[in-house]
């Protein structure tokens, strides 16, 4: 059973703490300018002690479990999010004290990137849905037509229906615009689907950034095909995406993740816009083709749902419906 936290109202109290890379230099006039808008927006925000950005992390991981920890259990709290990602998440996920949250309430976690380390095993350990969406420092920008932002997933059970947006957009640099509220436009791009015509499929999401997430593979902290035999009758949607790495590496990532049992009950890939690097003989699309193709399933790419914006959010936990049938491409998600 997924554990849904409460829904996300004006006037709760929204944790600010850096699990990952912490805020120096430009960037701290844009993580002000983020607090100032959810302060804005009837959202008591406070931030945590964990937020120093000198280092490849914010503090001591035992000192950034502590944090994280207690913020997710501390009933005042009802949504805890980092400024970005970063790199070593993972030097955390077996510091946090999971009897302790797991005595706890749900509390939303929301974030992606590095943050995909932490969010999967508190949903597939302690069955809470999460929130794969804007790290904090994305949260000003405006959705585009077609998108929701987290925020609209956080207060609601649903459903919450998004689209193809049929944008590929930039970011603003801190030094260029600190309160930018609209993406740089790009070009665009839609969704296609690999092997079928057409897609009406249901499942429990799960998944995040495949850079991070293939480390989890294999341990108690990223246990997807224990979490899909515990939801065999819904199924699960798998989605992914690649940051940073090459091809190889990402094909080998995933056929790791494969012999892991990552796909065991999908019943559908989603798979991420991404600008990482092709190898000289593989493509991003034919690497996950190699790895994934040969699971007879069907494979949506270029989904807003990364490293590439605008972005599109996802609960890990959450019954989702995807549709690929001519003009309609969409995904509905109820919280329950």
């Amino acid at each position: 059973m997924v554990r849904f936290p409460a829904p996300l109202q004006p006037g709760d109290r929204i944790g600010v703490t850096a699990p990952s890379q912490g805020v120096e230099g430009a960037a701290e006039a844009r993580i002000d300018f983020c607090v100032s808008t959810l302060r804005d927006a009837g959202f008591d925000v406070v931030v945590g002690e964990m937020m120093d950005g000198s280092g490849i992390t914010s503090g001591p991981a035992a000192e950034r479990a502590a944090e994280l920890t207690d913020m997710l259990c501390d009933p005042a709290i009802r949504c805890v999010i980092p400024p970005w990602g970063g790199e070593t998440a993972i030097d955390l996920v077996d510091l946090l004290d999971w009897d302790a949250l797991a005595a706890a309430e749900p509390t939303w976690l929301v974030g992606y990137s590095d943050l995909s380390t932490v969010l999967l095993p508190i949903t597939t350990r302690l069955g809470w849905a999460t929130l794969h969406g804007d790290n904090l420092a994305d949260t000003p920008y405006e959705a585009p037509a077609g998108l929701l932002k987290w925020l609209d997933l956080a207060s609601g059970p649903g459903p919450h229906r998004q689209r193809d947006s049929g944008l590929i957009s930039e970011w603003v640099r801190f030094e260029e615009d600190a309160h930018a509220t609209e993406w740089k436009r790009g070009s665009t791009g839609q969704w296609s689907l690999h092997g079928s015509d057409s897609l009406d499929v249901s499942g429990r999401l799960i998944g995040g950034c495949i850079d991070t997430l293939v480390n989890l593979a294999g341990t108690p902290y990223g246990d997807v095909a224990a979490f899909g035999r515990e939801h065999a009758d819904d199924g699960l949607i798998v989605y992914l995406e690649a940051a940073e790495d090459e091809a190889a590496t990402i094909c080998r990532n995933l056929h790791g993740m494969r012999l892991a049992g990552w796909f065991d009950h999908a019943r559908a890939i989603l798979i991420g816009r991404t600008k990482a690097r092709d190898n000289a003989r593989l493509t991003q699309r034919d690497a996950v083709l190699d790895a994934l193709g040969r699971l007879d399933l069907p494979i949506v790419f270029d989904l807003e749902i990364g490293h590439v914006p605008p972005h599109l959010p996802l609960v890990n936990g959450a019954l989702a419906t995807v549709t690929f049938d001519g003009d309609t491409r969409e995904i509905v998600q109820h919280l329950r």
